[in-house]
């Protein structure tokens, strides 16, 4: 079961990561962030009240309540790195966010057996090469490397903090996801405010931008707000059924997920490190999901 939550999990961020993309392309990656997180909050409102969730409220929601600050300040860093730095580079560093919630578990007592630990050896190996690092070319500025492993340590912090989160109820699951992301949308709500103060629009601009364009992209910014709620909650109960070290490694797999998905959608083609590391990401799951 844990298995199955978690490679879940990737397939649900990794589609949500590609819609994100695409709609970065028309509007500020803020813009993005707050609109689809707030259409978020608002299905899981509606899902809190009918679950009568307010009835699980508990000290445990300050780990939702982290998660949903540390999660807009990580995603930031990711941008930031993306506009400074090459892609090939960056997107493999940041991949590596899977290590945060991997030593937490061994912190806390879980110890794998030899078959995971090489399940996991190969799996990470094969997220971080399946994001094409590039090996040739000028050397990277450190202030982009910098960003980057902020941007890694803020994602596997995220996936450390929401497994414990929620108490083990389907009520207080939509709970914890709901202050979560209001914690975003606050967050991330600030950082808009303060980029439209610096000059930057928070609209699309030109032809056909504005509100209007906005609004004619609410049902791809819903699929990307409603798909990143349910890779959170899959991997919340994923964390429940079986060792975090095996549920956050198959959780990561969402870099394949995505070049997968530009591949039949955008035709792009996978380079071969890309190849080799979905292969390899793919013998470490199967690794671990029979261990």
């Amino acid at each position: 079961m844990t298995a199955v939550l978690a490679l879940t999990t990737s397939l649900m961020w990794g589609l949500a990561d590609f819609g994100g993309g695409l709609l970065t392309r028309r509007m500020s990656a803020l813009t993005v962030v707050v609109v689809s997180q707030t259409l978020a909050a608002a299905a899981l409102g509606v899902l809190v009240v009918a679950t009568g969730g307010w009835s699980e409220w508990g000290g445990h929601l300050w780990f939702a309540a982290a998660a949903g600050v540390v999660g807009p300040v990580a995603m930031l860093a990711f941008y930031k790195a993306l506009s400074k730095g090459p892609m090939g580079v960056v997107s493999p560093l940041a991949s590596l966010a899977v290590v945060v919630p991997v030593a937490a578990g061994l912190a806390l007592g879980e110890r794998p057996g030899w078959l995971q630990a090489v399940g996991i050896a190969v799996a990470v190996a094969g997220v971080v090469l399946a994001g094409g690092p590039e090996l040739r070319g000028a050397p990277v500025q450190r202030q982009t490397i910098a960003l980057t492993l902020v941007s890694a340590v803020g994602f596997g912090a995220v996936m450390a903090l929401i497994e414990h989160a929620f108490t083990a109820t389907a009520a207080g699951l939509f709970l914890a996801l709901l202050v979560q992301r209001v914690c975003n949308v606050a967050v991330g709500g600030a950082a808009l405010y303060v980029q439209s103060r610096r000059g930057v629009p928070a609209l699309p601009t030109g032809e056909g931008g504005g509100v209007r364009a906005v609004t004619a992209a609410l049902p791809a910014l819903a699929f990307v707000g409603l798909a990143d709620v349910a890779a959170n909650g899959t991997y919340m109960v994923a964390t429940l059924y079986g060792p975090v070290t095996t549920a956050a490694v198959l959780a990561s797999l969402y870099p394949v997920v995505t070049a997968l998905a530009a591949r039949g959608v955008l035709h792009e083609r996978l380079r071969g490190i890309q190849a080799a590391g979905a292969g390899l990401a793919l013998c470490g799951t199967v690794l671990l999901a029979s261990a």
